[in-house]
C-alpha cells in the first residue's frame, strides 16, 4: 500500500487554515493509501544549533555525545526515517512574509543529511532520496501569479527536494485569500478541483 506522509506546518486549526483544508481534500482523493500525519507545531523538531553542529563533529570524529546530544540525534533520525519510508510526501504550508513558517525550514534541515539523503561526489552533490513524490500544498494571502520571482516558497521547496534527488514534484496553490477575502471560499473551491485532478496523476 502506498504510504503518504502529510507534513503540516500551519499552527492554525483546520477550519481556519486554507493550506490544511486544501491538503486534506487532496489526500482524501488518494485511493488505497496509508496516511501518517506530522504537525510541526505539536512535535519536537530539532533546530540546527551549536549543540547539533558539535554533535555532528563528534560523530564524524568518533567521539562520544552528551546525553542531550544523543537524544537530539535520535529524534532527527526518527524524523528522517519517517520521511524516507514515505512514497508520497504532502507539505501543507502557508506563505508567511514571502517564506515558510520557521519550523518547516527546521524540518527540511532534518531531512537534508549528508550520507543519508545526499552525498558529495567529484561531479557535485548527488541526491539519494529519489523515487518519492512530493506535493507542496500552499496557501498565499496575495496572488503571486504575476510575480513568479517572489514565489520563494515554491522555488525553494522544488530546489530543496531536487537537491536530495526528488524530481517528481507538484505545487498545489490557493492564493489571493487575504487580498480578496470575499472571494476566498470560491478560490478554495477552485483549488480543490485542481487537487482532484492532481490526485489522479500522483498515484
Amino acid at each position: 500500500m502506498t504510504k503518504v506522509l502529510v507534513v503540516n506546518s500551519n499552527p492554525k486549526p483546520l477550519e481556519l487554515s486554507y493550506s490544511r483544508q486544501l491538503g486534506k481534500h487532496f489526500v482524501e482523493q488518494l485511493d488505497q493509501v496509508e496516511v501518517a500525519q506530522v504537525n510541526l507545531y505539536e512535535e519536537t523538531i530539532p533546530l540546527i544549533d551549536g549543540s547539533v553542529l558539535d554533535a555532528w563533529g563528534k560523530l564524524a570524529a568518533g567521539a562520544a555525545l552528551s546525553d542531550a546530544q544523543q537524544a537530539t540525534v535520535a529524534r532527527m533520525n526518527e524524523i528522517l526515517d519517517q520521511f524516507m519510508a514515505a512514497d508520497v510526501v504532502v507539505f501543507e504550508v502557508p506563505m508567511w512574509n514571502l517564506s515558510y513558517p520557521p519550523l518547516l525550514k527546521a524540518y527540511i534541515d532534518n531531512i537534508t543529511i549528508a550520507g543519508r539523503t545526499f552525498k558529495y561526489t567529484a561531479e557535485g552533490p548527488q541526491g539519494l532520496a529519489g523515487g518519492k513524490k512530493v506535493v507542496l500544498v500552499e496557501s498565499r494571502g496575495g496572488d503571486y501569479t504575476v510575480m513568479p520571482a517572489l514565489q520563494f516558497t515554491h522555488n525553494y521547496m522544488q530546489a530543496a527536494m531536487g537537491f536530495i534527488g526528488i524530481t517528481d514534484y507538484s505545487n498545489l496553490v490557493v492564493q489571493g485569500v487575504n487580498a480578496a477575502p470575499d472571494q476566498a471560499p470560491a478560490l478554495l473551491e477552485e483549488a480543490k478541483k485542481r487537487a482532484e485532478e492532481l490526485a489522479k496523476q500522483v498515484l
